[in-house]
């Protein structure tokens, strides 16, 4: 006979009932729980997450708004591109060279590259390859008219910004580009999407929340497998704002023709009673639309980024020498500060000696006892050095920063905008930005230099357009700008009435009258019929760089109650303002002219 282990205990029959029911009692609890965690406590978050898998958002992108010019022509838009694509993985290989070769042979396509590409996209499991890319009016006809014979390939559709004019006016209306992960991350919170466009410069930049819209999309409801099953509604996309600036494209053109011929440059023409810019050319100039296309080839982002001409330089908003076109500066400074009043007359001279250095006449003659206005006529050096030196630096700076100068000059595009430089003697005590504090004082040589716009000064052809707009409406600091506000840029905020007297700003006035009239602008007038009275001023300066000498022209027409100002710049291009930037300003005037 066995006997059992006496230390093993076995349940007894009658306990077995109420463990089971323990059991099943604890399994049911802990089931409830879960399900008042699932259905109660965490119901919004798991619904999402069931929408989320039974919801598909199909998303509709935005129409980006237009950018039109004063008159309603199109400088930017959207256009549809058609690309012709293959998805490598769902296509039937057994029939893939037999559709290889037919659209080949349609669409004129290398069917060495179609494979290539095709082969590509199965290695790197890609959803889709792009065959050819911005297919033309031609192209799109001939597949729509094959495209059941086609099965192997798609047409896909995408909104590209366009820009008709293509190079003209590019750094004003400026580019877009697709936005990159780390701007997606809180892009997204204003709802961009992955990939989406947003201004990169310019106008494109700076009313990005104007023009953009606003994306929609249809949401559908699908089943398990991801079947579609219904439309469950649509919100359409919104269009987004169009934009009027206040260029006119015809001035525009012919501002962009007359700087082909030139290294670089620029020119802005503008209403000098408000600051509207009627045209702002920089040269060299690109192509805004390379910037829609889904592949740019190396050597044109070469050319375009790291070139030395650096193409994408706004050079109407960035500081060179002024040379000559800066007097007016220190004659008002000679004015206003009363050492050398209305009726002052001075010996000009071959040349001049400060410090160590004599400073030269421009015709190594001079030109014998004159007065302001003759002084601006003939563009002497030896009068405006006798100004400036008898007035001091401060006192020119002074002028200076009542003329706009050393400071933004309130255009919407100032990302692309420098401040440019005007000596004083503090800047030069303060180390004139390269050097230790007090150990660069201010010299005889740098008065000198500074009256005539040398060396010490750098300005921006925006700024010289404001100064002369100044002179030419009769004492009012005007916002240059380029978009339409009605009357907002007549505003005292925006157009300041200056504390100069009117006297002084009327004698400056006369003073460039008689350049145009009888002095070194006089050429303003050939081959152009009825054309209103016209003040202005020529400028050669030296590059303070080392480079070629700058040319320079402003002009202002009518004389009295003026309606149109251009400054024209030739950057590195020797020969003087009147040979080479005058012409350029002349050309506009023919078409200014034209117009009225």
């Amino acid at each position: 006979m066995i006997k059992s282990n006496s230390n093993k205990k076995l349940i007894s029959p009658r306990r077995q009932p109420v463990v089971l029911l323990i059991f099943s009692s604890i399994s049911f609890f802990l089931i409830l729980l879960r399900l008042i965690f699932l259905q109660l406590l965490n119901y919004e978050s798991f619904k999402i997450m069931s929408d989320e898998n039974r919801i598909r958002l199909i998303a509709s992108q935005p129409v980006r708004g237009r950018i039109l010019d004063k008159n309603g022509y199109v400088l930017a838009d959207s256009r549809v591109r058609y690309s012709l694509i293959i998805k490598p993985q769902s296509i039937n290989q057994r029939y893939w060279e037999k559709q290889k070769l037919r659209i080949s042979n349609l669409l004129d396509i290398d069917s060495n590259s179609i494979e290539k590409k095709f082969l590509n996209g199965l290695q790197n499991q890609k959803l889709s390859v792009t065959i050819l890319d911005d297919l033309n009016i031609e192209q799109l006809i001939r597949f729509r008219e094959n495209e059941d014979n086609l099965f192997s390939f798609e047409i896909a559709t995408k909104l590209i910004r366009n820009y008709p004019y293509k190079s003209v006016a590019a750094h004003v209306i400026g580019y877009t580009q697709p936005i990159n992960d780390s701007e997606y991350k809180f892009l997204s919170k204003k709802g961009y999407k992955f990939n989406d466009l947003i201004g990169r410069t310019g106008i494109e930049y700076v009313y990005e929340d104007f023009i953009r819209g606003e994306w929609g999309g249809e949401m559908i409801e699908v089943n398990s497998l991801g079947e579609f099953q219904k439309s469950l509604g649509i919100k359409p996309s919104k269009q987004g704002n169009d934009i009027e600036l206040t260029i006119d494209i015809d001035l525009q053109l012919v501002a962009e023709e007359v700087l082909k011929d030139k290294k670089a440059g620029a020119i802005i023409v503008m209403d000098p009673r408000d600051g509207a810019i009627r045209a702002m050319a920089s040269s060299p100039t690109f192509d805004l639309n390379f910037f829609s296309k889904d592949f740019k080839p190396e050597r044109e982002y070469n050319n375009l980024f790291n070139s030395s001409e650096k193409p994408l330089f706004n050079r109407a908003l960035n500081a060179y020498d002024p040379g000559s076109v800066w007097k007016i500066v220190t004659a008002l400074a000679g004015l206003e500060s009363g050492k050398f009043p209305i009726d002052t007359m001075l010996e000009t001279k071959s040349c001049i000696t400060y410090g160590s250095q004599c400073f030269r006449e421009h015709n190594d003659l001079g030109f014998g006892v004159i007065g302001y206005e003759d002084a601006l006529r003939v563009s002497s050096n030896t009068f405006f050095y006798q100004v400036g030196y008898g007035v001091g630096v401060d006192e020119i700076y002074k002028v200076a920063r009542k003329l706009g100068f050393n400071s933004f000059s309130g255009i919407e595009i100032a990302e692309q905008e420098n401040i440019g430089l005007v000596a004083s003697s503090q800047w030069a005590k303060d180390g004139r930005g390269w050097g230790d504090p007090g150990r660069t004082p201010w010299v005889p040589e740098d008065i000198a230099s500074m009256s005539i716009g040398q060396f010490v000064v750098q300005v921006t052809p925006i700024q010289i357009a404001r100064a002369y707009a100044l002179i030419a409406n009769g004492g009012y600091l005007v916002t240059p700008h380029l978009v339409n506000k009605d009357g907002e840029y007549l505003s005292e905020k925006k157009r300041i009435k200056s504390d100069i007297d009117p006297k002084h700003i009327q004698l400056i006035n006369n003073g460039l009258r008689k350049v145009v009239e009888s002095g070194t602008g006089v050429s303003i007038n050939y081959g152009v019929s009825n054309l209103p009275p016209v003040s202005g001023k020529t400028g050669t300066a030296e590059d303070g760089e080392g480079g070629l000498d700058h040319a320079w022209f402003v002009c202002f027409t009518p004389s009295e109650k003026s309606e149109l100002l251009i400054v024209a710049f030739a950057q590195n291009t020797p020969g003087g303002g009147s040979v080479h930037a005058l012409p350029m300003a002349r050309e506009i005037l023919k078409v200014w002219n034209k117009k009225k």
